[in-house]
């Protein structure tokens, strides 16, 4: 076994000390997440304890299927309070209704209580099946705890436990979630031939990991090999390739990828468009962008705010603001909505241009819709007031941005000031030390007092 698995394994409380599944759950110390406290549904809460009462009692499955609702609808706390006053009704528990409790406690991340249901089924004598080992080992890596999922894996096969690829993509996927690609790559290579035949997920998640880490050479390599071991490539890998391109500033490689998706009846969705709209924007290529926003909608995808808030944003970094705010503008006539994203990209490149009293509106078109306004907005408004000499139109924003509980960085607005050849005076301070002491901010308040001291104002 390769070195950055081993260590991973090697650094689990439960390496010196092989343990048996049953007694896994006693050694185990996981930090209990609280329960999120919904309203169950009425109707299933109520049919359940009506079944409760039934002479002769349903089939234990009817329990199931209810408690199956619940989990769905996420009421994970409701499903373990009715599971438990199934039992002590004294209905035994089936091994399906044993599987939905570990999965509720797993999502509660209350995984000890999550083994102890393991520890009560093979005291039942319940043949355990592929689904609980998987649920467990989800559980463990949802909540951050893949050394122990590891372990776990580990203490299953070595009793003959046959898993399945879910509990393997899950194993890979929370190895890459908390950034060991390496060691994803190396249990890959592990069980690959020994215990399952890698398939096309497996790959994506590493081909995904390996792209966000900027190695994108090794994640087309390894993109590669599966095509070259018949596991055909689907638009999540082509969607992680394409990031992982686009990232490292590849955007020509990112586009050709898409061509050859597009070659193999492969459809791009709303997200791989996005990632190459956003890149070519970012690169300064407008025209290429609106290529691919083409393709984007004869493919039949609908573009969304995130694509527009690409194009308007591309265009404000090459100072075409007038085509942005074409976009803007249009773009809600289309079914889109702009969002607080979008109105600060266009209040951002309106000051740029100094169309202060433009952005201006925006800001009022905001607070009519109730679009909570952002630091970038405000601090945008900030920045192309000062560069104008409107000191005072500033100190409104600021104003406002304390009134709306969003406080600036005191300091860093007195620096911007200053750099517009602004000296402030007694007033500015001490308007900034009222709203940094309202919101308990006293350190920078302090600070401001200290610039007091020093301009000699007191």
């Amino acid at each position: 076994m390769s070195s950055t698995l081993s260590r991973l394994r090697r650094i689990s409380p439960f390496r010196s000390n092989p343990i048996s599944l049953l007694s896994f759950h006693s050694h185990s110390h996981f930090h209990s997440v609280p329960p999120s406290f919904h309203n169950p549904h009425d109707d299933a809460v109520s049919f359940f304890n009506r079944l409760l009462q039934m002479h002769p009692i349903p089939p234990i499955f009817e329990y199931g299927k209810i408690l199956t609702s619940l989990v769905k609808m996420k009421h994970y706390s409701t499903a373990i309070s009715l599971s438990h006053k199934m039992e002590f009704t004294g209905i035994k528990p089936s091994l399906v209704t044993l599987n939905i409790l570990i999965n509720c406690y797993c999502h509660l991340g209350q995984t000890t209580s999550a083994f102890s249901v393991l520890a009560n089924i093979l005291k039942r004598g319940y043949h355990l099946d592929t689904f609980t080992f998987t649920t467990l080992i989800k559980g463990l890596c949802l909540h951050g705890n893949v050394q122990r999922a590891l372990q776990f894996h580990d203490d299953a096969v070595a009793q003959g436990v046959r898993l399945d690829h879910v509990s393997y993509g899950t194993l890979i996927n929370g190895l890459c979630k908390m950034g060991e690609t390496r060691a994803a790559l190396e249990f890959l290579r592990q069980i690959e031939g020994q215990l399952i035949i890698p398939n096309v997920v497996m790959y994506t998640t590493i081909i995904d990991s390996l792209g966000k880490d900027k190695r994108v050479s090794d994640a087309f390599d390894l993109y590669s090999e599966m095509v070259a071991k018949g596991i055909s490539p689907n638009v999540f890998t082509y969607s992680a390739l394409i990031y992982g391109f686009c990232i490292v500033g590849q955007v020509k490689q990112a586009v050709g990828l898409l061509d050859e998706m597009v070659l193999k009846n492969i459809y791009p969705n709303d997200y791989t468009f996005n990632i190459l709209v956003d890149a070519l924007c970012m690169e300064g290529l407008l025209k290429e962008a609106k290529n691919v926003l083409a393709v984007m909608m004869k493919q039949g995808v609908k573009p969304d705010v995130i694509t527009y808030n690409s194009l308007m944003d591309g265009y404000c970094m090459v100072n075409e603001v007038n085509k942005a705010q074409d976009v803007f503008n249009t773009i809600a006539q289309m079914g889109v909505p702009p969002n607080v994203h979008s109105y600060t990209i266009m209040i951002s490149g309106l000051c740029k241009i100094k169309k202060v009293d433009e952005a201006l509106n925006l800001l009022k078109q905001m607070h009519s819709k109730k679009i909570v306004l952002n630091t970038v907005t405000y601090s945008s408004l900030i920045d192309g007031l000062c560069k104008l000499g409107r000191i005072f139109d500033a100190w409104e924003i600021v104003d406002e941005m304390h009134a709306r509980g969003t406080p600036p960085n005191a300091i860093a607005l007195i620096k911007k000031i200053e750099d517009h050849g602004i000296q402030p005076d007694v007033h500015t301070y001490t308007i900034l030390m009222d709203g940094l002491c309202k919101v308990g901010r006293l350190k920078d308040a302090q600070e401001v007092f200290q610039d007091i001291l020093i301009e000699g104002y007191i």
